[in-house]
């Protein structure tokens, strides 16, 4: 069975022997199951996590129960809102659940505050994963703004297929459109339009990208 120390040491080779030690020391092995939450809106961050295998995917949800996916959490990375959220006392305003079987190291939030002062390669993880976020936040806000939603369809295709390493997705019709905020209607439309001009190519829940 895998250690914290097997993880950090194929995931986060960067960070020194020192930081490294106070991980395995104060962090836990999580594991997820598809499709378990791993926040949910509202909810507070009690813990910071490390993602070392699988995935995560992050969401916003209006009033209404309507969904936008936002980006995915990757071995490597962790999540720039949970940060934010812990640091300014607030309530978590996204959804994050696992795309597929997860493992995380968690990290409870107040050691997490004082690493940043302590080790610069950990206060140089953090401010490059509010760099990231950011930039992907954009990318979501054009996206919406300036894309037609087959081009924001296929962006997510490819997002998705990358994330499990594959070009046949496993998904249903309702569930890209739960995504993009869209209906079943006309993400079925944008399907049968993109297979006919030989993108993809349709199955029973699946979509394999071409």
């Amino acid at each position: 069975m895998r250690t914290i120390v097997d993880y950090l040491t194929e995931t986060f080779p960067d960070f020194s022997s020192e930081l490294k030690s106070e991980i395995i020391q104060y962090g836990k092995l999580m594991h997820l199951k598809e499709g378990e939450a791993l926040m949910t809106i509202g909810g507070e961050f009690k813990i910071i996590p490390l993602i070392v295998s699988g995935s995560i995917k992050v969401m916003r949800e209006d009033m209404d129960g309507h969904e936008l996916f936002l980006y995915y959490l990757k071995p490597g990375q962790t999540c720039a809102l949970s940060l934010n959220c812990f640091m300014l006392s607030l309530p978590s305003e996204v959804y994050a659940e696992a795309e597929e079987e997860t493992t995380l190291i968690a990290l409870t939030a107040d050691r997490v505050a004082t690493w940043i002062s302590a080790y610069p390669e950990w206060r140089n993880f953090i401010m490059g994963t509010f760099q990231m976020r950011f930039h992907e936040m954009l990318n979501t806000i054009d996206g919406i703004a300036f894309k037609q939603l087959d081009e924001r369809l296929m962006d997510f295709l490819r997002d998705k297929a990358t994330i499990h390493g594959t070009d046949t997705i496993n998904t249903t019709h309702q569930e890209i459109a739960d995504h993009l905020n869209s209906t079943r209607e006309v993400i079925s439309r944008l399907l049968k339009i993109l297979e006919k001009n030989g993108r993809i190519e349709l199955g029973r829940n699946k979509i394999r990208l071409l």
